[in-house]
């Protein structure tokens, strides 16, 4: 059965596969006219048209999904000796999963006793996580000294054929997780995921910010920066683009940035789904790499 809706608005919620889209009835075999709330999963059949013409971003982030589609998302351990947190990487997001703290042994006590409690824990661990994860799932483990690789080993010597690859990285935590992200540490497996330069980039951004570097944000600056051609990179949020209220030198953000392709900049829309990308809706939704300071 088919409806015909005119949309109002839509929600999705992330790390899902739903999407709740409300509006009006148009079209249907009964309740015509009425408001309606519908789901859509993944592989439904959907035709969408619109009054006005997709905006080349628009496209831009379609190409982007499509690619995405095709991607697999990653868990992600982040090991210390006495506690072990499990994060799902997407291709635009990083959502915190299970914690699992040691209790009763690993820093003091007697040698023999915390090795045991250690080696329990671990366990028990692997144990949870092969539950949680399908057996294709690729799983890194990362973190400071020696607990990953005592975690990897009996990871594997429980039998488990996914891939699995060991990271060092200074920290642990979600901080270590941002880390592994900003710095490229997982190499190939990452390189092409979209989480992955838009945490570089705003690193890159971040660190100009602080050393009055070329960089702008706010609205002044950035209209600047676009008329002297200086902007190099546009890194802004997605949802920030395609508000029709939000405006930037008297127009709309989806009309500005159309003025990228006439001085050769590249534009990135950013998603709030992992820490990088709050901070950027924390900075106003826009920040700009430029090609030299103002």
């Amino acid at each position: 059965m088919w409806i015909r809706l005119s949309i109002a608005t839509t929600e999705y919620q992330p790390f899902s596969d739903l999407l709740r889209v409300h509006g009006i009835i148009d079209e249907a075999k009964f309740d015509v006219g009425l408001h309606h709330t519908h789901v859509v999963e993944v592989r439904d059949e959907v035709e969408l048209s619109a009054t006005a013409a997709f905006s080349p971003a628009d496209y831009d982030l379609l190409r982007q999904s499509e690619k995405a589609s095709q991607q697999v998302n990653i868990a992600l351990a982040m090991v210390e000796t006495d506690e072990i947190v499990l994060f799902y990487i997407t291709p635009r997001g990083l959502k915190e999963g299970a914690t699992w703290t040691m209790r009763g042994g690993g820093k003091r006590g007697d040698i023999r006793q915390s090795s045991g409690i250690a080696a329990t824990f671990r366990a028990n661990v692997i144990k949870a996580v092969r539950a949680s994860l399908s057996e294709s799932t690729p799983l890194l483990f990362c973190g400071p000294g020696h607990a990953r690789e005592a975690l990897l080993n009996d990871f594997k010597a429980s039998g488990d054929t996914r891939l699995i690859k060991s990271i060092a990285t200074s920290m642990a935590g979600r901080a270590g997780a941002n880390e592994l992200l900003r710095e490229g540490l997982a190499g190939d497996l990452l390189s092409e995921y979209a989480i992955t330069k838009e945490t570089t980039l705003l690193d890159e951004a971040w660190k100009r910010l602080s050393t009055n570097g070329a960089v702008a944000y706010g609205q002044q600056d950035l209209v600047r920066a676009m008329e002297e051609g200086a902007i190099e990179t546009l890194l802004i949020t997605a949802e920030l683009l395609r508000t029709p209220d939000e405006l930037i030198g008297g127009v709309q953000w989806s009309t500005w940035v159309e003025g990228l392709s006439d001085i050769g900049a590249e534009l990135v829309q950013c998603s709030p789904d992992h820490d990088a990308g709050q901070e950027l809706v924390g900075m106003g939704g826009a920040i700009a790499l430029l090609r030299y300071a103002l």
